[in-house]
Formats: structure tokens, sequence, C-alpha cells
């Protein structure tokens, strides 16, 4: 069985984020780091959300994890590495890693070890478009779009506009053995 969500349903975890992020650190500097792929585009468009507020320091930066993963099978199906872009200062910076779906945890791990090779941030938050649940390792989120009531074996599969073509989420359900 699947399911799907709609551009319209990004459009608002979108929002949702922006306004939470908003909320809580309107005024203070905030840098936005976006995990390649696709949580790069996440944040980019929650950045274009907050850069309405005049006045507001906003960095953006983009993290390759590649090396960083712990299932190097990822390798196979995404062989390209590409670079990440931080072109701020990390040290004493406020950040908040931004990915598109939270599943067991590692990801964040991984982005969290790549990110100290850059310095030592004062503070790191993390906000998810999607939080499917099934951590393997004790990372929350700070901010959600958008919470999908998923089984383990279940896939969720994001398409974004900006690498895929479309906006659209699927959840496939996987039958039970």
């Amino acid at each position: 069985m699947e399911h799907t969500l709609t551009a319209e349903d990004i459009a608002a975890g979108v929002e949702r984020l922006a306004k939470a992020i908003l909320d809580k650190h309107r005024g203070h500097p905030v840098a936005l780091v976006g995990i390649r792929s696709r949580g790069d585009e996440v944040a980019e468009r929650v950045l274009t959300l907050l850069s309405e507020e005049d006045g507001w320091d906003l960095s953006f930066g983009v993290l390759d994890i590649s090396l960083y993963r712990d299932d190097f099978e990822h390798l196979h199906e995404n062989p390209s590495i590409q670079e990440s872009d931080i072109p701020f200062t990390v040290d004493g910076a406020h950040i908040i890693l931004v990915d598109d779906v939270l599943f067991t945890g590692r990801t964040i791990r991984a982005a969290l070890d790549a990110l100290s090779d850059y310095g030592r941030p004062a503070k790191v938050e993390l906000a998810v478009l999607i939080d499917r649940g099934h951590r393997e390792m004790p990372i929350q989120p700070d901010y959600v779009g958008i919470t999908l009531d998923t089984r383990r074996l279940d896939h969720v599969l994001v398409s974004l506009e900006g690498t895929d073509g479309v906006d659209q989420i699927q959840i496939v359900e996987k039958e039970k053995p």
C-alpha cells in the first residue's frame, strides 16, 4: 500500500519549521546548515521564509556527510561525493542542522561528526521536515514540519522540486513477512 503527501503538505511543513525557528530565535544570529541531499533544499526554503524578517543575521551552509556515514552501501546508490559549503565561522555559532527525514538518527550522527571538522559551535539544534520515528540513536529533533506514523520497514521517499522536479512524499508500506 502507498500513501502520498502533496506539495501543499510539504509547503505547510516548511512553514511550521520556519515559524518555530522564528518564534524561538527572532533577532538572534542563526546559521542554517542543510544536509545533502534534500536537507539542503529544505534549509533553503526555510531560509527564504526567515529572510522576510528585516535585519535578522542569518547564515546558510551545506554539509555533505558521505564520508562520515557508517553505511557505505549508500555510495553505490549515489557515488558522487559533493562538497560541503560552510561560508561562515562555525566556532561559537548557533547552528540549526536541517534534514528532510529523521529515521534512525545515524545521518544526524554523521552530520555532527562532519560539522565538528569545521569547528565547535556554541549550540546545535535539529530541524527536520519529516520525523518518522524508529530511532536507533538518542537523537531527537528540536523542530518538526511533519510527523509520520510509519512501520520500521516502510519506505519514506521524499521528492523535492529542485532535486527531483516534483514536490511529493511517498510512504510505501512493506508487507509483513
